[in-house]
């Protein structure tokens, strides 16, 4: 099992921009990068934040993300456009599809754009806490490779196609940032290499039985979807909407090749202050929020979080005491410079 150490998160912003600069990406492309790889990390989700990092930079280097590309638009209606992503890096294309939908949400009280043609975005997560910020609503989802199967079948069709939902609330917002899959695969992933189970099973194992061992699983490429036959079904719809929506590649698409790129993705973000009654949404959303953490914990004293209210917790200890990162983690980013 690796040990674990402590990352300062400017540290980590630092070697992160140096790595992409060095690897060819424009320095203030490679700033934004690096500083999504760490706020990703310093907000808990190392999956999607340090431990992706060298696999973004390794495709990167092979070129399947071009560190100097932009979205181009292909078409547009009202409120609805459809853009090509051209390959560029997940993170910078998803933030300006995000940016994009807000601009068209402020025009039109909603907004929706179809990106094809893109990469991993990394966390989802990121252009909720952005839009809702803002103080817009947010949808939003990706398709993936193929990496689960259909319920009641044995080879992966379906991508774990992660959503966002997100929205204001308070100072902050309410972000649900999840994958169709029980587990993301970065997450079976950071258990496999810390020798941990899993809390609840993940998938099944080389002999057909569901199992809790990561590494199991991630051999056998057979994780289980989230709600059973109900999230394969979300899953599937999920990947018809985004291919639909954006006129981009779906799953069995992306998966002709052994690398996840090109994917296709959709955001939509919504004024609430055009709704008719934006008055009370405030309030709304306030007395919904109370009468959830009213629920009587399982466990006493555990107190019962909405989605993202963790991530605030987290933040602030990683920034004053450091990021924990695995050390082969670390060892292999540091071996980029």
């Amino acid at each position: 099992m690796s040990s674990t150490i402590l990352i300062p998160a400017l540290q980590m912003q630092a070697i992160f921009e140096q790595i992409l600069i060095q690897k060819g990406m424009p320095s203030d492309r490679a700033y934004i990068c690096a500083e999504i790889f760490t706020q990703n990390s310093v907000d808990g989700v190392y999956t999607h934040g340090v431990n992706r990092f060298p696999r973004f930079v390794e495709y990167l280097v092979a070129g399947y993300i071009k560190a100097t590309a932009s979205p181009s638009l292909e078409h547009r209606f009202a409120a609805i456009e459809q853009w090509n992503g051209n390959l560029g890096p997940g993170p910078l294309n998803a933030l300006f599809a995000t940016e994009r939908v807000i601009e068209l949400a402020k025009t039109h009280g909603i907004g929706c754009l179809g990106l094809a043609h893109t990469n991993h975005w990394m966390r989802g997560g990121t252009y909720g806490w952005k839009a809702a910020r803002s103080g817009f609503i947010f949808m939003a989802w990706t398709n993936t490779i193929a990496n689960m199967p259909a319920w009641g079948a044995l080879d992966a069709k379906l991508g774990n196609n992660p959503f966002v939902l997100a929205l204001p609330y308070q100072n902050e917002a309410i972000v649900l940032d999840m994958a169709m899959s029980q587990f993301s695969f970065g997450a079976m992933e950071q258990s496999a290499m810390k020798d941990e189970k899993l809390v609840v099973p993940g998938g099944y194992d080389a002999a057909g039985k569901l199992s809790r061992d990561p590494q199991a699983i991630l051999e056998t490429g057979r994780s289980i979807p989230i709600g059973f036959w109900k999230g394969a079904g979300l899953s599937l719809l999920l990947d018809i909407l985004a291919s639909v929506i954006s006129g981009g590649a779906s799953t069995h698409e992306v998966s002709k090749t052994k690398v996840e790129y090109g994917v296709s993705q959709v955001f939509i973000a919504i004024d609430p202050s055009r709704l008719g009654h934006a008055d009370e949404v405030e309030k709304m959303v306030a007395a919904i929020i109370q009468d959830y953490q009213a629920s009587t914990p399982m466990e006493g004293g555990k107190k019962i979080s909405f989605p993202g209210e963790r991530v605030l917790a987290t933040r602030a200890e990683n920034l004053k005491n450091g990021v924990p990162v695995l050390q082969t983690v670390w060892d292999s980013i540091e071996s980029l410079l």
